[in-house]
């Protein structure tokens, strides 16, 4: 997975990064209270939820009222599996701060748009994600690229 905080290149993840990638989210974060986080995604590799779940908190660490940077975490990690699960491409994270918003948009490359359905509930753990980010994001949607689509959702710093 690679990293980008506005301004700069991409930083790649790993231990011997972690002080190149704080200081890239300080110094994005710090502009105006406002930044940005780009997050390529590999194909398949669901190691890449868990790792920009850890690269979204920290990248939020001063932003909203307590609950709502969890809250992004879990609909952003919902929106990444999947992109992963339902794809068999790469997808790109971006999300951008600002003093009063979270927007996070997940764009992968394939043109067929997600269902939103109800659970069955002898399904397990499945089929639950973008009932989450309906029912916990302050707006959500998909939009259509040239190639595929990005599913976005958007919160609000103060708890509504």
């Amino acid at each position: 997975m690679k990293r980008q905080a506005r301004g700069g290149g991409p930083v790649a993840i790993g231990a011997t990064s972690a002080k190149t990638v704080e200081e890239a989210t300080d110094s994005a974060t710090d502009q105006a209270g406002a930044g940005e986080l780009r997050c390529r995604l590999g194909r398949a590799d669901l190691r890449a939820v868990p790792e920009t779940r850890r690269e979204l908190r920290e990248f939020l660490r001063h932003w909203g009222r307590p609950g709502r940077s969890e809250i992004a975490e879990l609909l952003t990690s919902e929106l990444v599996t999947n992109a992963l699960i339902h794809t068999d491409r790469d997808a790109v994270l971006t999300a951008v701060v600002s003093p009063h918003e979270l927007r996070v948009e997940v764009r992968d490359f394939v043109g067929r748009r997600p269902n939103l359905q109800m659970p069955d509930t002898g399904d397990g753990t499945h089929g639950r994600g973008l009932v989450l980010v309906q029912s916990l994001a302050d707006a959500w949607g998909v939009r259509a690229h040239g190639v595929g689509k990005a599913v976005w959702f958007e919160l609000g710093a103060e708890a509504a």
